[in-house]
């Protein structure tokens, strides 16, 4: 039995189709809080500052976790926060009106990560949308909320002017030009997921989303300030990146990793469930337009550093990454040289 959604719906006990083999259970016992987290204040005067800690944290941890007065208004991130929940909230016969299992569509409700493929599913349900242009992709957006289109348009709109803002950071970082990365990625490609995670009876068996990078280039996430969930990879160990009010957590994709020459490493990042209560998250993403040639810039590949990955499309790398299973090796690694 395929699963369809199961927000809404109560469960004793996890069925059996969510439970991870023994070998690869999240072992919450073993996970430490992350209590070095870069906040980094995009208020800062001092620009400098600003592009020294992200560069940092780009080296370090592949994540800059908290970004503060970033400039999205606070009362536009609450609101996003309460029409999903709504939609979550709608009976299940509603929302299943644009449940799919196709990843090529640009609106679906959906479960897990890749239904058809996958042999174990993940405890999640996600809306996914494309959001850019705008005008193109809210007519076929959820119409129930009613407040939904119009809230979750103003909130991409303002988050993709903080993620180009970031990336102009980044490319300083990196010593090059602000606009270099900008420049390759051509006209950015936007979606959204908000995912939310119920309560689940048996956490310790399963994900919300197992170890995976991003496909994309930048990925800005707003958590549930109230539940945790988020885990990172830093030297082999699994942290718990704890929630900052009013922050948002930010990652760079595998996009960034490439156009860095691996400088800058897109970073394995999994979602944990919870006993008690569900948990929402909204991620926006950025994407490189289908037609970007991936190749980092020629500042990161003189001297002594070669280019460690071949040129590319984006189209290429994502139709390569949707192909395989979630946690499988890093997809980079098949465009290495």
């Amino acid at each position: 039995m395929e699963p369809k959604v199961i927000s809404g719906i109560q469960f004793s006990s996890l069925p059996t189709s969510y439970i991870r083999p023994e070998s690869e259970r999240p072992k919450l016992s073993e996970v430490s809080e992350c209590n070095n987290v870069p906040v980094i204040d995009l208020s800062c005067e001092d620009r400098s500052l600003i592009i020294k800690q992200i560069g940092d944290a780009c080296r370090e941890y592949g994540f800059f976790q908290q970004v503060i007065n970033h400039g999205v208004p606070k009362e536009l991130v609450d609101k996003i926060q309460g029409v999903a929940h709504e939609f979550f909230g709608l009976p299940v016969e509603e929302k299943m009106k644009l449940y799919s299992d196709d990843p090529s569509k640009t609106m679906r409700l959906s479960t897990s990560f890749n239904v058809k493929k996958e042999t174990v599913h993940n405890w999640r349900d996600y809306l996914r949308l494309h959001c850019y242009p705008l005008e193109k992709y809210v007519p076929e957006w959820p119409s129930n909320p009613v407040s939904f289109k119009d809230i979750v348009s103003s909130y991409c709109a303002e988050v993709r002017q903080l993620g180009f803002r970031l990336q102009e950071a980044i490319s300083e970082s990196l010593g090059l030009d602000k606009d270099s990365l900008k420049n390759v990625l051509g006209e950015q490609g936007q979606h959204m997921a908000i995912n939310y995670y119920p309560a689940c009876p048996e956490p310790e068996l399963t994900y919300g989303l197992p170890a995976h990078t991003d496909p994309n280039a930048l990925t800005i996430l707003l958590q549930d300030l109230h539940v945790a969930g988020l885990q990172v990879l830093k030297d082999g160990k699994w942290l718990a990146i704890k929630p900052h009010p009013d922050a948002f957590v930010i990652n760079i994709g595998d996009q960034i990793q490439a156009l860095s020459n691996g400088k800058y490493k897109s970073v394995w990042h999994r979602a944990v469930v919870n006993a008690d209560k569900a948990r929402l998250s909204v991620a926006s993403f950025l994407c490189p337009c289908d037609g970007a040639n991936i190749s980092a810039p020629k500042g990161l590949t003189s001297g002594g550093d070669e280019a460690l990955y071949r040129d590319y499309t984006y189209a290429e790398y994502y139709k390569k990454f949707w192909s395989r299973n979630l946690d499988q090796e890093h997809c980079l690694e098949l465009f290495k040289h």
